[in-house]
């Protein structure tokens, strides 16, 4: 049992939908559409003629020789529950008989879109016999004309029939290969249904890609891993070959090492005194006695010396 408030609820959703669809229609049919009820029950008259001369009133007298107008009544409760209800008003070129296989198109369109907007779907079935059936002459109901119009459809069904079986045929005189091809292409255009089985499937393919990726991850990294070891064990090898030729605080200062040994700093002396001995000076240039008594160490502009720097100094 539906509360109240819940049957407002879907009655608000069912309305907002059946204005979509007015919506919808009045911009796919702006010149052929005719808003009949705009309360509900909703009541929508919809033109159609064979081909659309985009509003030509001239061209479409020329060009189309049927037109009929499809009349939707629409219940408070469509398109969740139930469907349209649905007429035919013939505009131009049909008779009775031509009206009631247009009905009975309109109504097999709207049953097929059960549960669904279905008032589109329904003009475009019309049209489509319209376009099919686009003869003068199709509203005289005389015995002859009747009996032409039967010829007419008997012909094409046989014309159907013929295309039916000749594409069968070639179906059946496939080879293997080339129906092996022909599944393919059928499969890749209606795609791969989502199921139970076909989901596991997929699930467990990927799961192992994952896998077999993530160890190829793992097995890079221990590589890398093991080739860094290896260079970190040589570069401590080094640094503790150069440590063990460094000298310790003591050794450097006990003597051991010699770099301040006494005798070293003897030999040293030594070679320094050789060096001073074996100089070369020009005594020349120390002749001349300059009279040094000229110079003025008084000079304040030469003098840097301030107070700030004796007490610096100090």
């Amino acid at each position: 049992i539906i509360s109240t408030d819940e049957y407002k609820i879907m009655s608000d959703h069912l309305l907002e939908e059946q204005e979509m669809e007015a919506e919808a229609l009045s911009a796919i049919f702006p010149d052929s559409i005719e808003i009949r009820s705009s309360s509900q029950p909703f009541v929508w008259a919809i033109k159609l003629v064979p081909i659309d001369t985009g509003g030509d009133v001239d061209l479409e007298e020329r060009q189309n020789h049927v037109a009929v107008r499809l009349v939707a009544t629409i219940p408070l409760n469509y398109p969740e529950e139930i469907g349209p209800e649905l007429d035919i008003e013939i505009l131009k070129g049909l008779a009775e008989e031509q009206r009631k296989i247009l009905l009975d198109i309109a109504l097999m369109t709207a049953e097929a879109n059960m549960g669904m907007p279905s008032i589109f779907s329904c003009c475009e079935a019309i049209r489509e016999w319209l376009f099919d059936n686009n003869i003068k002459g199709q509203d005289d109901g005389s015995m002859y004309a009747q009996m032409m119009r039967k010829a007419k459809e008997a012909e094409k069904s046989k014309i159907l029939a013929v295309q039916q079986y000749e594409s069968q045929k070639k179906v059946d005189e496939m080879t293997e290969a080339e129906k092996e091809e022909h599944e393919v292409r059928k499969r890749r255009e209606e795609g791969t249904p989502v199921n139970d089985e076909t989901f596991a499937a997929w699930k467990r393919q990927f799961e192992a890609e994952m896998a077999e990726l993530q160890a190829q991850q793992r097995e890079l990294a221990e590589k890398e891993a093991l080739s860094s070891g290896k260079r970190s064990k040589v570069g401590l090898k080094r640094d503790d070959a150069a440590h063990s030729e460094r000298l310790t605080g003591f050794e450097q200062f006990s003597g051991k090492a010699g770099a301040l040994a006494m005798e070293a700093l003897e030999k040293e002396a030594e070679e320094w005194e050789e060096r001073f001995q074996n100089l070369d000076v020009d005594e020349e240039l120390f002749d001349e006695e300059e009279d040094l008594d000229d110079l003025d160490f008084d000079d304040e502009e030469d003098s840097d010396y301030d107070e700030e720097d004796e007490e610096l100094d100090i």
